[in-house]
């Protein structure tokens, strides 16, 4: 089973959504911004990420923003990052798919496509 995590006024998340559904890919949705992801979950969209912390976080988002995580991320322990994205899911990019052997971030298509 996969774990959807979507916010629900991202029209992203909606455009991922109808893809699964339209695919028939079974999934359980989480609200992001109320769940975030783990620091398990986190770890592993990480290594997917080769290692790029910023492709956790929703870069575009004012609370990155009013944060100044801009000029502090690169100097941050995966710890002191995955704590940020715990304490306001808004920071996590979405929309963010986690299953057995797929970690998806953000949604491209023709990514998805080819990797579900």
């Amino acid at each position: 089973m996969l774990t959807f995590y979507t916010y629900h006024k991202c029209s992203t998340c909606r455009n991922a959504r109808k893809f699964l559904d339209t695919k028939g890919i079974a999934y359980e949705e989480r609200p992001i911004r109320e769940t975030p992801p783990s620091p398990a979950e986190l770890s592993r969209m990480l290594q997917a990420c080769d290692g790029k912390m910023t492709r956790l976080f929703n870069t575009s988002s004012q609370d990155y923003r009013d944060t100044g995580l801009k000029d502090r991320l690169p100097n941050l322990s995966p710890h002191e990052a995955f704590a940020y994205l715990q304490a306001n899911g808004n920071l996590v990019k979405r929309p963010f798919l986690l299953g057995d052997d797929i970690a998806l971030v953000g949604f491209k298509e023709d990514v998805w496509a080819e990797r579900l």
